[in-house]
């Protein structure tokens, strides 16, 4: 037996094979590095997954360097999230509280950033909230942002 039967395993425990994905908008050097790629600030969108018209957008440091070149670099853990109406909005499927909407790995293996959903149903708003964790100990840093569900244009 070969290690390709081990192969997904490593894999979902490296956080490499995550059904997370984001579109890259643009990014920013904020610091220089020698060798490897710079630090920077991503912009990254993704659309909510059982919500059709929204889409939120985050941004990020991302550690360069020649640790961030190869992945094995450990990111920040500050983000900042803005979700937007960006058509109709309709409930694909049942939503649940505090419901994980996307979740991206900042580290090789204990760190990830992640972004849940909740309805406000006494205000009919939706509000995500983005924050990161480690299997230790997560951060306190965090950001929110909500959106009225309001008949489209």
């Amino acid at each position: 037996m070969g290690m390709g039967r081990y192969l997904p395993g490593l894999l979902l425990a490296l956080g490499v094979a995550q059904g997370a994905w984001a579109e890259r908008i643009g990014e920013v050097s904020t610091v220089f590095k020698w060798v490897g790629p710079n630090d920077k600030i991503v912009v990254e969108a993704f659309d909510d997954p059982k919500v059709e018209g929204v889409t939120c957008y985050l941004s990020r440091a991302k550690t360069g360097g020649i640790k961030g070149g190869v992945g094995l670099a450990e990111d920040r853990a500050e983000v900042s999230v803005a979700c937007r109406q960006v058509g109709p909005i309709r409930f694909k499927e049942p939503l649940k509280e505090g419901e994980e909407v996307f979740k991206e790995r900042t580290s090789l293996i204990f760190k990830t950033m992640q972004v849940v959903r909740f309805h406000d149903k006494a205000r009919n708003t939706l509000v995500y909230l983005a924050y990161s964790d480690r299997v230790i100990e997560g951060s306190p840093q965090n950001a929110v942002t909500a959106i009225p569900i309001l008949p489209w244009r």
